[in-house]
C-alpha cells in the first residue's frame, strides 16, 4: 500500500459519528500527522479503533484512558488544540 492511500484510509478513519471528534481529528491528520514518529502514527491509528463513546469521554476529560500510549495521544491532541 502506497502512503497516500494509507493517508487516505486514515483520513477516512478520521470521520466520526461525532462533530466533536471530527472537529479533533480531521485538522491534526491534516497538520500534524506526518511530523509524528512511526511509532506515534501507529498509536493514533490505533487511537482511530476505539468506540466514539470512548473517545468522547476521553477528549472531553469525562473519563481517563487507561491505555497509556492513546492517553498520550489524546493528551498531544488536545496539547495542539488548546494552541
Amino acid at each position: 500500500m502506497t502512503e497516500i492511500h494509507s493517508k487516505a484510509r486514515i483520513r477516512w478513519a478520521c470521520r466520526r459519528g461525532m462533530l466533536e471528534l471530527d472537529v479533533l481529528f480531521m485538522p491534526f491528520v491534516e497538520d500534524a500527522f506526518d511530523s509524528l514518529s512511526v511509532e506515534q502514527q501507529a498509536i493514533f491509528q490505533r487511537l482511530l479503533t476505539e468506540e466514539d463513546p470512548d473517545l468522547f469521554a476521553w477528549f472531553m476529560g469525562h473519563k481517563e484512558c487507561k491505555d497509556e500510549q492513546l492517553n498520550s495521544m489524546v493528551q498531544l491532541i488536545l496539547d495542539r488544540v488548546r494552541v
